[in-house]
């Protein structure tokens, strides 16, 4: 499902996303123009880079939905060692693991490892479901941050800004960012030039998909104010193991597939949770996310890839 509204986004950073027969086709409109490439079909120009989001990996998952979540996370590590041009980094946005286990958190760091790319954490809610794992958690992959997890930094002239909205979960599970991340966010953007491109990476949605499913951040309009300025946002998020997306006004949105087993769309089934599929085609639900920064005009394109 793919909600697009222009919201008189400046059409030289309008991004447009489609699929077609489980292959992603990337449409970027710069002056009016709109282009598409298939995945892997073309090079980043001249002064850009790319990464990679992989999202709800559930290493420990072992149901009927994906018998081997471990052999599918290392499917995605496969798709990005295969990239004709070498990403710069990797971003993981949470549900690193499925119980938060320290064996689990250690299977991912080994295979993850095997992109050899340096790599970016937002924690999910199966990360840290309590004080005890969330320290297992910060251990391993939160190095640095500040706070409950959360931190930014900068490459090739963009902004990073990953967030933890998923500590103080509110009614229905819905994330919460918190008044000490939300101040941090604002003095951390203070210092940045209107121009700048921001990416913001965080586990749960920043915008209301379900609220029925906790699939939404209650706080996030008072996050999406800070950004407001900002003449090119991006935000990427996972939790809801499926493709959407949703322009408004500067903002894009992007949710990710899992590397571990789909989830239903909203109401399509009376709650969220593993969807079964036939096992043979599994690896067409499940995906990784390319995305490419050129420098001007300033458009991140967004390439989604399944791994069958």
């Amino acid at each position: 499902m793919i909600d697009e509204r222009d919201g008189g986004l400046d059409r030289r950073q309008t991004l447009k996303c489609m699929l077609w027969a489980g292959t992603g086709v990337v449409w970027t409109v710069a002056g009016g123009v709109p282009s598409s490439r298939l995945i892997g079909s073309a090079k980043a120009a001249e002064g850009s880079f790319s990464f990679v989001q992989i999202s709800d990996s559930h290493i420990g998952f072992e149901k009927p939905a994906n018998p081997d979540a471990r052999a599918t996370l290392s499917a995605a590590v496969d798709k990005v060692l295969a990239m004709t041009d070498k990403p710069a980094f990797i971003i993981h946005t949470g549900d690193i693991s499925h119980t938060a286990k320290p064996g689990e958190f250690d299977d991912a760091l080994q295979l993850i490892g095997r992109a050899k790319l340096d790599v970016h954490y937002a924690p999910g809610e199966h990360d840290i479901l309590d004080p005890k794992t969330r320290d297992a958690y910060l251990e391993r992959f939160g190095k640095g941050a500040t706070g409950g997890g959360w931190y930014a930094f900068d490459q090739g002239g963009v902004h990073f800004v990953s967030l933890n909205n998923v500590v103080d979960l509110k009614k229905n599970g819905l994330g919460s960012l918190g008044p000490e991340q939300l101040e941090w966010l604002e003095g951390d953007l203070k210092g940045r030039t209107d121009s700048t491109p921001i990416v913001i990476f965080s586990h749960i949605p920043l915008w209301m998909i379900a609220p029925e499913w906790g699939w939404g951040t209650e706080d996030s309009a008072q996050a999406l104010g800070y950004l407001a300025r900002f003449g090119s946002v991006t935000v990427l998020n996972g939790h809801i193991h499926q493709l959407m997306q949703k322009v408004e006004g500067n903002v894009t949105f992007h949710t990710a597939r899992s590397t571990a087993f789909p989830q239903p769309a909203p109401g399509t089934a009376p709650a969220p949770g593993p969807k079964l599929v036939p096992a043979g085609e599994l690896r067409k639900w499940l995906g990784v996310r390319e995305v490419v920064y050129t420098p001007s005009p300033a458009t991140l394109a967004v390439t989604d890839s399944d791994l069958s």
